[in-house]
């Protein structure tokens, strides 16, 4: 018996979001945007009107408002957006406990078996009808036999929309897209099989196996799997979702960083960030990585170090990273972005021990980044800061980026 996998997609989510918040932005070409003037200057998201008037997720405002004239763009505010996130998981909860998460606004379903939810789509009209009765958003839901023709089905047709993708429909509406609309196919992956004559997911559907791999490796068998509808991956329980083998935060910075003094709260603030975050995931990482970018040329430069043990500290982290910026940089040249990532993460409960560390004070200092933690979540992260960050606050990372960072690479593969 076939798989019946839904995968459910939140219409415009961000920009929903701020129409409900703000009722007089309903009907109106929105786009939820960074600051210009911080140098934050991109589309995050876009309302459906925008969207039919050429606004494109990552694109800068200014060519926004070109193509839109009567754009609005309002600020993020991301903590809204993962409070409705999770009043959806709770929905979704109530049909099946195999559902995974693709993103902030997007979640996979398997309902095979499940007595609730009975026929897929049926299933899937229900939740559709439960998120705007309940939530005051709307969703777009595929129906399939795989997680990646749901993703498929839930992106043919919006908003508001079901489409069921079956075993006897699903070269017809599948064949025809495009390939960049499969799963995985990036803009650098789309534009290396145009090259190849490749533009539908028909055409890579049968190309040959071989001249795939020769191509693009194991991911060029992936994608002609996928293809073809042959696509056994599972939907993952809550409890079966893979460990981050990373955690890390970046930012632009309202000016060029110009000096060690300029620099200081950009990375205090940032390795601050980093830290909480691997409190929260249960992690220690034993190794820390900082990159700059150059105001001048845009290029990236990476600096690693091994830390002395896996640590969640955020004391040690800024330690290490303002060490790391002491050696490698010269500030005869400026900085625009700046970024921190702590790697080679262990999820162990025990610690070797030695007899060189103060372990004592390294459990009065875990105490009190945990007690700050929670202060920070109860009160905003305002309620304690920094010496060094208060000194210059315009320079530290955004509250509502350290909640959630937005992907580097849009679609990129």
């Amino acid at each position: 018996m076939d798989r019946v996998v839904l995968h459910s997609d939140i219409n415009a989510c961000y920009a929903s979001v701020e129409q409900l918040y703000d009722p007089t932005l309903a009907g109106k070409a929105v786009a939820v945007g960074g600051d210009v003037e911080k140098r934050h200057g991109i589309v995050l998201a876009k309302s459906q009107e925008a969207k039919l008037a050429g606004v494109k997720t990552g694109m800068t405002l200014w060519e926004a408002k070109r193509r839109c004239p009567e754009l609005i763009v309002v600020p993020p505010h991301f903590e809204r957006y993962i409070y409705f996130s999770r009043r959806a998981q709770e929905i979704y909860a109530d049909y099946t406990d195999r559902r995974e998460p693709f993103g902030i606004d997007e979640s996979w379903l398997d309902i095979t078996g499940c007595v609730r939810a009975g026929d897929g789509e049926k299933c899937a009209n229900e939740i559709r009808e439960r998120m705007k009765r309940e939530l005051g958003l709307t969703v777009s839901v595929g129906v399939s036999w795989n997680k990646v023709f749901a993703k498929l089905g839930s992106d043919y047709k919006k908003p508001d929309a079901v489409t069921a993708i079956t075993r006897e429909n699903w070269r017809e509406i599948v064949w025809p897209l495009p390939a960049s609309d499969l799963l995985y196919v990036g803009r650098a992956t789309a534009r290396k099989l145009a090259g190849m004559g490749v533009r539908t997911i028909g055409e890579l559907a049968r190309m040959d196996r071989h001249n795939l791999r020769c191509a693009f490796g194991k991911l060029g068998v992936m994608l002609h799997d996928y293809a073809n509808g042959l696509d056994c991956s599972a939907v993952l329980r809550p409890d079966e979702y893979p460990r981050a083998k990373s955690i890390g935060n970046g930012t632009t910075t309202p000016r060029d960083v110009r000096s060690r003094e300029d620099a200081v709260p950009v990375i205090v603030s940032l390795c601050e960030s980093v830290g909480t975050r691997l409190r929260r995931a249960g992690a220690g990482a034993s190794v820390l990585t900082v990159e700059l970018r150059d105001a001048g040329s845009l290029n990236w430069t990476s600096r690693r170090v091994m830390l002395k043990h896996s640590t969640d500290r955020s004391d040690e982290l800024i330690a290490a990273a303002l060490e790391i910026l002491d050696g490698c940089h010269d500030w005869n040249a400026p900085l625009r972005s700046m970024a921190v990532r702590a790697e080679h993460l262990s999820y162990a409960p025990d610690e070797q021990l030695d007899c060189f560390t103060d372990y004592r004070r390294s459990q009065t200092q875990r105490a009190l980044d945990r007690a700050i933690d929670s202060l920070r979540e109860r009160y905003g992260r305002g309620a304690v800061v920094r010496g060094c960050i208060f000194a210059d606050p315009e320079m530290a990372v955004p509250s509502a980026q350290e909640e959630y960072s937005f992907v580097r690479k849009l679609k990129e593969a």
